[in-house]
């Protein structure tokens, strides 16, 4: 058994607060450089160029890449073999009010969501925790606008729907948020399991490399397949037209009812901000 303290933890998610809003993943950026480089339409490759742009200044300068800093979800990779002295919830709230505060990010969190009053520290965090084999705890934080989070939808579609339905539901729900979500987008697309466990699959799809395919050839070709509709509706770049509206889709899955079929899309814009450490 190995012991790890929350303080390690809260250490461990104030940096990733303040480092997952100032430096843009590696595969998010070189896909906005790809996009940026095949783009035919000339008004929609000077924005992704601005795009580009705005990420050097946000990393030179220490700075957020998005004013709206989000929500900071925390996703655990707890190795059954650990043990964690002290608080661990506590400990990654903690964790958010200091990064939040020492990074000078923008606290966006109401305390209760019909009163409206600010929390004023951007806590509490939303924690998914998953237990897993080993001795490591893996945390990851994914702050989460929600420009692009109000653009996520949920469908409990029939069986009949079938993958017919499925890419219907998904092409609409970009067709419907246009420019809204400032895209170019990346989505999480959840199949499967129950109405909330759908949510959650697709949420998690958001932290998978947009170079790492789904391992199932079958969804590996779906994703690419509805990519490529996608792209084809020519929203573009912040909604100015062209062939670029999505960066990359990522599909998770999971048993589910012979009566349902639940499928959800979570959409973030083209700061999908996330930062993992390994304790």
């Amino acid at each position: 058994m190995r012991t790890i303290s929350a303080a390690e933890i809260t250490a461990a998610v104030a940096r990733l607060c303040i480092r997952a809003n100032t430096v843009l993943p590696a595969d998010v950026a070189a896909a906005l450089d790809r996009c940026r480089q095949s783009e035919p339409w000339p008004l929609a490759q000077e924005t992704l160029g601005l795009l580009q742009g705005n990420l050097v200044q946000a990393k030179e300068r220490d700075l957020p890449i998005c004013q709206d800093t989000g929500m900071a979800c925390v996703f655990v990779e707890l190795g059954q073999e650990v043990h964690v002295a002290g608080n661990f919830e506590e400990a990654i709230h903690q964790g958010v009010r200091r990064g939040y505060g020492e990074g000078y990010l923008r606290k966006s969190i109401v305390v209760d969501p019909l009163r409206r009053v600010n929390t004023e520290d951007n806590t509490p965090a939303s924690i998914t925790v998953r237990i897993v084999p080993g001795d490591r705890c893996a945390v990851t934080v994914a702050p989460k606008g929600f420009g692009s989070e109000n653009m996520s939808r949920l469908a409990m579609l029939k069986p009949a729907d079938g993958v017919e339905g499925v890419k219907r539901f998904v092409v609409d729900t970009v067709r419907l948020a246009g420019p809204n979500p400032c895209p170019p987008t990346v989505l999480g697309v959840g199949i499967g399991g129950s109405f909330d466990k759908a949510a959650a699959l697709a949420k998690h799809a958001l932290l998978r490399p947009l170079d790492e395919p789904n391992p199932d050839p079958f969804y590996a070709a779906l994703e690419g397949e509805l990519l490529e509709e996608i792209n084809s509706l020519g929203i573009g770049p912040q909604g100015f037209g062209g062939k670029t509206t999505c960066l990359g889709l990522a599909i998770e899955t999971a048993p589910t009812h012979v009566a349902g079929l639940p499928v959800a899309v979570n959409v973030s814009c083209h700061v999908t901000r996330r930062a993992t450490e390994v304790l």
